[in-house]
């Protein structure tokens, strides 16, 4: 009798299925890690060589912030004479200067008009479609830049900064060995430039060669001691090595080499972000801000800061700057998406999912993250065909596999939650979650020995996994364990007194271990917390029975 009335209270399935997902199942959404990794995290950008005019550098600084009265100057010297090639050069280095490259190009083609063969005007012209291809994100320009630099070959192939320059253009197309190749010619031509080394240094660091990106920035940083660039370039090298405090120690110094590196600032902040410390990186973030109010990364990791603050309209603000500032950065729609995600708006977070995908469509955790809302709608179907599409991208995606494992769970479909766990279990045998949501599916097979087995290891992996605690507390009690059941339940209810269904099941364990007095209490606490209908009505039928 009293195995009955235990069976009566716990084994209904609708119950055991809301727990088990529920302990697990979407726990970590994902959108870009730690930078960046695609799990939730603003992106790690590469510090890039600036376009440079091989000849007359020092005297384009000195022109630094006058631009408008330079041109003033260099337009009445082409109205005298509108022959005079210098003054259209003089002019188109005022106008890149500005950033206005329409017009830089437009006296560059002057210049070369009134002189075939000006080199100088063509690595110009080159830099300024380079430059405007980053800015505007126009592809043709780099093909263009790439042109010009080649006629600037051609006509002095010893200038080993125009090697430079090219190598930029080719990695703004992301033809990396191409710049590699570049780049070691102009070691080959100059040993002593560091800028080569530096530039070559961050195209191995993309590359995943960090070994070689430390040889050349360190190069980099021996020939020109004063040489900022190197010092953040370094600093990412060894983030990614995992040497946090050498890290910091470069981005220091490339800050204080020159303050006005709003990169430096942005980079340490990652450095701050992936030790968590979040103050530190936001007091970063807010300076790279600061310093240049464009930096559409810079607004993406701050407002990545406040989303895990929990501070969702700060954070959403943050990231409609950066997509304003640059509409084409996938990982922010993601990363937006997920904000919304977490504030309930299942729409919004499906359309900033839609457009990372549509400019990135190989971004597998935007995929994943789709997935997430679309289970959150109950549309299983089209939750289970992003999960795929994820899975597809990524094997490695162990979120993806876990929550399509728990619709193929609600589903019923056993056999393939299964093997989904499994594979979570496979890629991290440490997945204390996995071991749970595998072991309900054995409970719901009624195979008790596998289904605590799980739940144990789950417990090893992680003590404080109350879920687990409450499943083996269930298969044992079904499998007539009540002793360890009721360990397990009391461990359960001690961190979560509001659960109903632990009381309603505790309650039935006393029951059958024919200690009535507590049974009582906590059937009654079970019905305060609240049941569904059908257990409420069989509580109430049975402490009527029992004169309560």
């Amino acid at each position: 009798m009293k195995i009955y009335r235990l069976t009566s209270f716990a084994i209904l399935v609708v119950m055991l299925l809301s727990l088990m997902v529920a302990c697990s199942q979407d726990k970590e959404p994902t959108a870009t890690s730690i930078p960046p990794t695609a799990t939730q995290q603003p992106p790690e950008p590469t510090e890039l060589p600036t376009s440079t005019n091989p000849d007359d550098q020092e005297e384009r600084d000195q022109q630094q912030g006058q631009s408008n009265l330079t041109i003033e100057e260099y337009t009445q010297a082409i109205e005298t004479d509108p022959q005079n090639a210098d003054a259209y050069f003089e002019r188109g280095n005022a106008y890149e200067e500005r950033g206005d490259y329409d017009q830089a190009i437009a006296d560059y083609d002057q210049v070369i008009v009134l002189n075939p063969q000006p080199i100088n005007a063509y690595v110009n012209r080159g830099n300024a479609y380079n430059n405007r291809g980053e800015a505007y994100g126009e592809q043709d320009d780099f093909d263009q830049a790439i042109s010009d630099y080649d006629q600037a070959i051609a006509l002095d192939p010893q200038d080993a900064r125009v090697y430079v320059n090219r190598g930029l253009a080719y990695i703004n197309k992301g033809d990396l060995d191409r710049a590699i190749a570049d780049y070691d010619q102009a070691i080959a031509l100059d040993p002593q430039l560091a800028g080569a080394y530096q530039s070559r240094g961050n195209v191995y660091y993309v590359k995943g060669d960090y070994d070689q990106a430390l040889a050349d920035l360190n190069q980099a940083i021996a020939l020109d001691p004063q040489f900022a660039q190197a010092y953040n370039g370094r600093g990412n090298v060894y983030d990614e090595q995992g040497n946090p405090d050498l890290a910091r120690a470069d981005y220091d110094q490339a800050i204080a080499l020159d303050p006005q590196y709003a990169l430096a600032y942005y980079n340490r902040g990652v450095t701050c972000l992936r030790q968590d410390n979040l103050n530190c990186a936001l007091a970063d973030y807010d300076q790279a801000i600061a310093l240049d109010p464009q930096y559409a990364d810079a607004y993406a990791g701050r407002g990545f800061i406040y989303d895990s603050m929990g501070d969702l309209d700060r954070a959403i603000s943050d990231y409609d700057q950066a997509i304003v500032l640059n509409p084409q950065l996938a990982h922010v729609y993601n990363s937006r998406g997920l904000a919304y995600l977490n504030q309930g708006n299942l729409n919004r977070a499906i359309a900033d999912y839609d457009q990372a995908i549509a400019l990135d469509p190989q971004y597998a955790e935007a995929y994943y993250n789709r997935g997430l809302a679309y289970r959150y709608k109950d549309d299983f179907d089209q939750a289970l065909t992003d999960y795929d599409q994820a899975i597809a991208l990524d094997p490695q995606l162990i979120l993806a596999y876990n929550n399509r494992g728990n619709i193929y769970f609600y589903q019923g479909d056993f056999d393939r939650a299964l093997a989904d766990y499994g594979q979570v279990i496979a890629l991290d045998p440490q997945h204390a979650d996995a071991h749970v949501n595998r072991g309900n599916v054995y409970l719901s097979q009624d195979d008790f020995d596998r289904a605590i087995a799980d739940y144990d290891q789950a417990i090893i992996l992680n003590p404080h996994l109350t879920a687990a605690y409450l499943q083996r507390g269930y298969a044992c009690a079904l499998s007539g364990q009540f002793e360890q059941a009721l360990a397990d339940l009391n461990e359960f209810i001690e961190s979560n007194d509001s659960e109903a269904f632990a009381y309603y099941l505790r309650g039935a364990v006393y029951d059958a271990l024919g200690d009535r007095e507590k049974a009582i209490p906590d059937l009654e606490k079970a019905l305060e917390l609240g049941l569904d209908p059908e257990r409420e009505q069989s509580v109430q039928a049975l402490l009527e029975e029992w004169g309560h």
